[in-house]
C-alpha cells in the first residue's frame, strides 16, 4: 500500500510540474463551456422551442433552465472521459523518457506501478471534473434553475462514476502506447468523436434507428443519460406544475434521451448506474490482465 500510495503522489506531483499538461486539462471544461453557450445554446432553445404545441405559452426562465441543464449535462458527459486522456499522458511519457526502466530494476510489481497510474488519473481527473461542474451550476444557476440538493449530489455521483469510466478506459486504450505523438493522436481523436457517440452535441434520439440501435450497446450512452436525468429531473417537475400533459413532459424527455431504449426496453436511470459499474468493472479487468503481463525487456 505504500508503494502505491508513492506511485499515486508521484504522478500526482508530474502531473502539477507540467504546467502544459495542467494548462490543457484546466482548460478543456472553460473551453467546452464557452463553446456550447455560444454554438449549442441556441440550436438547443430551438429545437426544444419547436417541439412545444402553439398553444402552450412557456416562460422563459423555464426554457433557458431546460436548455442550461441540457448544456450542463452534455459538458459533462464530454468533460469527465475526455480530461481523463489528457491526465493520463504521465504513463506515456514515462515510457517515452525512459522512466519506466527505473521501475523495471525497482523493487515493485508491475500491476502497482500501473495502478498508481490509474489513481492519479482519477484524483486528477476528479479535480478537473469538479472545477467544470461548479461552472456548470453556475451557469445552470444564471439561467434558470429547477435542481434539488438530491439532484446535485446525484450529479455529483454521476461525475465520480464517469470518472472512473473515463480513467480505466483510457488506461486501456493509453496502455499499448509508447510516444507522445501516439498519445497525442488518440487524445485528438476521443476530443473531437466522443461527444457525437455519446449524444452529447446531438441527442441520440435525431439519429437513424439503425445507429441508435447500435449506441444502445455502448456505455456511454447512459452516462449521458444519466447525467441530463439528473441535472432536468426539476425542470420536468416545473413542466408538470405548469400544467404539461404527461405525455408531453415524456415526449421531451423522450427528445433529449432521457429515456434510452435498450431492445425496446426503456433503461431506467438505477440500471444506467448499474450499466456504467459493469464497464468499469469489465475495462478494470482487462486492464489489469495486460498491466500484469511482462513486457518485452523487462525483468
Amino acid at each position: 500500500m505504500k508503494k502505491l500510495c508513492a506511485l499515486i503522489g508521484r504522478n500526482r506531483k508530474l502531473f502539477f510540474r507540467d504546467k502544459g499538461m495542467l494548462l490543457s486539462a484546466l482548460i478543456t471544461p472553460f473551453i467546452l463551456i464557452v463553446l456550447y453557450a455560444t454554438f449549442l445554446a441556441n440550436v438547443y432553445k430551438d429545437s426544444f422551442q419547436s417541439a412545444l404545441p402553439e398553444f402552450m405559452a412557456v416562460s422563459e426562465k423555464l426554457v433557458n433552465g431546460t436548455v442550461a441543464a441540457q448544456l450542463g449535462a452534455a459538458l459533462l458527459a464530454v468533460s469527465c472521459v475526455t480530461v481523463t486522456f489528457c491526465v493520463n499522458l504521465t504513463m506515456v511519457q514515462d515510457r517515452s523518457n525512459g522512466s519506466r526502466k527505473d521501475f523495471d530494476v525497482a523493487p515493485v510489481k508491475k500491476p502497482v506501478i500501473y495502478l498508481g497510474y490509474f489513481f492519479s488519473t482519477v484524483l486528477n481527473s476528479l479535480m478537473i471534473n469538479v472545477l467544470a461542474f461548479v461552472l456548470c451550476l453556475i451557469y445552470v444557476r444564471m439561467m434558470g434553475w429547477y435542481m434539488s440538493g438530491a439532484d446535485v449530489a446525484f450529479v455529483f455521483l454521476d461525475i465520480v462514476v464517469l470518472v472512473l469510466f473515463g480513467s480505466v478506459l483510457s488506461s486501456v486504450v493509453c496502455y499499448p502506447l509508447k510516444t507522445q505523438g501516439q498519445m497525442s493522436a488518440v487524445g485528438t481523436i476521443v476530443s473531437a468523436g466522443y461527444g457525437f457517440i455519446c449524444g452529447a452535441y446531438m441527442p441520440i434520439s435525431n439519429f437513424s434507428e439503425g445507429l441508435q440501435k447500435v449506441m444502445s450497446y455502448l456505455p456511454s450512452t447512459y452516462g449521458t443519460s444519466m447525467l441530463k436525468n439528473h441535472m432536468l429531473r426539476g425542470v420536468f417537475e416545473e413542466m408538470k406544475a405548469a400544467g404539461f400533459p404527461d405525455e408531453a413532459v415524456t415526449g421531451i424527455a423522450d427528445s433529449l434521451d432521457c429515456n434510452p431504449v435498450f431492445r425496446g426496453h426503456v433503461v431506467e436511470p438505477g440500471q444506467m448506474l448499474l450499466i456504467m459499474l459493469g464497464a468499469v468493472v469489465l475495462f478494470g479487468m482487462i486492464y489489469f490482465a495486460v498491466s500484469a503481463v511482462p513486457e518485452k525487456g523487462s525483468r
